[in-house]
């Protein structure tokens, strides 16, 4: 079995440079035009969902639902699939960030896997909700399924699965709508 997770399409915020983390923004123009592109890009592939999951925000919920309408699959919200929680820093770009909060931002920079911003999560809160989302979605389904997500979460779980230095996580960054694959037996044989 295969999960395949999708990042949402485009925010006026993602063209900003905007740190979008919980704040719930919704797609622009752009982003529901490459939900339907990858819909109908999806709709002729070999790829076959059995059901698709979506974290609670608006992007991803908006980028599901049209994949779900197009690909006549199950749409099922999952909390445990929401973006991280980056606190008082959503909102502005990095340099902003770096600048209005030196210390808590070279704190974070220099050790973000536990650290958290102000207010917010540590890539290890996200991992830790995260991965007991994705043992029950496996344990609930024996096909491939989709989960539109985010892109730190997609990151931090490569990050983990991969052994890779969370400091290193932007080699996994995608862009919008953007596909990656993981294997669900790789993911419970990391988990246990």
């Amino acid at each position: 079995m295969k999960l395949y997770l999708i990042r949402h399409g485009e925010t006026d915020w993602n063209v900003a440079s905007k740190i979008q983390g919980k704040s719930d923004i919704p797609l622009n123009a752009n982003g529901q035009a490459q939900a339907e592109q990858l819909a109908e890009k999806l709709a002729e592939n070999p790829l076959k969902f059995s059901k698709i999951y979506s974290s609670p925000l608006k992007r991803a919920v908006e980028t599901a639902d049209i994949l779900s309408q197009q690909l006549k699959l199950e749409l099922v919200v999952a909390e445990g699939l929401k973006e991280i929680n980056l606190g008082v820093w959503e909102g502005f770009t990095w340099p902003e960030v770096a600048e209005k909060y030196p210390l808590e931002y070279r704190q974070w920079y220099e050790n973000r896997r536990t650290t958290r911003p102000p207010a917010g999560e540590s890539y290890q809160d996200l991992l830790d909700r995260l991965l007991p989302t994705l043992v029950t979605i496996i344990a609930e389904n024996s096909q491939d399924v989709a989960l539109v997500t985010h892109s730190a979460v997609i990151m931090t779980l490569e990050s983990f699965l991969h052994d890779t230095p969370f400091a290193k996580m932007g080699q996994y960054k995608n862009g919008n709508t953007g596909i990656t694959e993981v294997s669900a037996e790789k993911l419970l044989a990391k988990v246990r």
